[in-house]
């Protein structure tokens, strides 16, 4: 199990955008001293629900300030991004880091988002597909000869090339079943998130549509990553963790479920799912439910053992994706949680790693 900590630059009132920047920031850089395997921006546009509008320029700037920890996209949305820029972007971004990026992608799911950019919603699949086929393109053969429905064009020359070979390891975010049948035919390693909704049965059989898809990968042998984002809060005692943990979870529940409320009259899969499913969180935040679901990970070190360990043996887990920093956390309680986590949690799940391979 590899550990890694989620960003979004969340905003609630309070603090100035450059103060949020510099203190996550912050963050990524003490994970690397931390024992973290890896750090994750994620693409976000038009709210306080997160402001960073380049996962790559973000962590162009982390890059100088560490030396060995992953830089991961959680993820680029690529329906908004031209998938040539993109290409170099990425590639640009593995030089500079000297090969440590993981590629995620995904198809985004809010629709204040997909309006500002005049992007069709309904659209997203078809026009995510090309564009991770032009990316591929790009790297694996330094043009784009690409006739597509939503991209039409050629391009004789695309630099720079990324480092690692014969490209940065893709990731991609799944949330309806289609989606995590497709990223596990086409080989990729999985993102999904107890947080959004993935849990119980549903969750079980999306999990088998993506093994199912593996079997008829290229290489379907090779091992391939899943990667769970949660909710994680690690405190000195249950009730501490709650008690800082609470504030925040709210925030980040109620915030989403504004923005991915479906337009009136308009039903946009699967973001309606989700919204549905979020309207009954907010109603009351259970903290048993949550914890069952895998949505949050949050209590004293023991307890957040015991919690991984289950989200590790139900979803065929390798990476978790902490999502600690949000909803206005203040930095100190992320970085006291980041530090038991380093303690405690971490080097629990490396010692049955390494005792597993003796």
């Amino acid at each position: 199990m590899k550990f890694g900590m989620l960003h979004l630059f969340e905003n609630p009132a309070g603090r100035s955008e450059q103060q949020v920047l510099k203190e996550e920031i912050d963050l990524m850089r003490r994970a690397e001293d931390l024992g973290f395997d890896s750090v994750w921006a994620s693409e976000h546009h038009f709210s306080e629900y997160g402001f960073c509008a380049s996962p790559a320029l973000t962590l162009a700037a982390v890059a100088p300030q560490t030396r060995s920890i992953r830089l991961g996209t959680g993820v680029t949305v690529l329906p908004f991004n031209h998938p040539v820029r993109i290409a170099e972007e990425i590639a640009l971004l593995d030089l500079i880091s000297d090969g440590r990026v993981d590629f995620g992608v995904g198809r985004g799911f809010q629709p204040i988002e997909y309006r500002g950019f005049h992007v069709d919603q309904s659209q997203s699949h078809e026009i995510f597909d090309e564009a991770l086929d032009i990316v591929l393109q790009a790297w694996a053969e330094q043009r784009v000869d690409y006739p597509g429905k939503h991209f039409r064009f050629e391009v004789e020359h695309v630099t720079p090339r990324p480092l690692q070979k014969p490209h940065p390891p893709v990731w991609v975010a799944a949330v309806s079943g289609d989606s995590f049948g497709a990223a596990g035919k086409r080989g990729f390693n999985l993102l999904c998130a107890p947080t959004f909704g993935f849990y119980g049965a549903a969750a079980t059989r999306m999990i088998k549509r993506y093994r199912d898809g593996l079997r008829l990968a290229p290489n379907p042998t090779v091992p391939r990553d899943i990667g769970v984002l949660c909710m994680v809060f690690c405190g000195e005692t249950e009730e501490q963790a709650r008690r800082d943990f609470t504030g925040p979870v709210l925030w980040t529940y109620r915030t989403l479920a504004k923005y991915i409320a479906p337009p009136p009259g308009q039903h946009v899969a699967p973001s309606y799912e989700i919204y549905e499913q979020l309207r009954s969180i907010c109603a009351s935040i259970n903290w048993d439910e949550l914890k069952e679901a895998g949505a949050v990970v949050c209590g004293d070190p023991d307890s957040c053992i015991a919690q991984i360990a289950a989200l590790k043996e139900r979803f065929g887990a390798t990476q978790l994706l902490c999502w600690t920093r949000m909803g206005g956390l203040e930095g100190p309680k992320v970085t006291h949680s980041m530090e038991l986590m380093s303690k405690h949690v971490i080097p629990h799940f490396k010692a049955e790693e390494q005792s597993a391979k003796a």
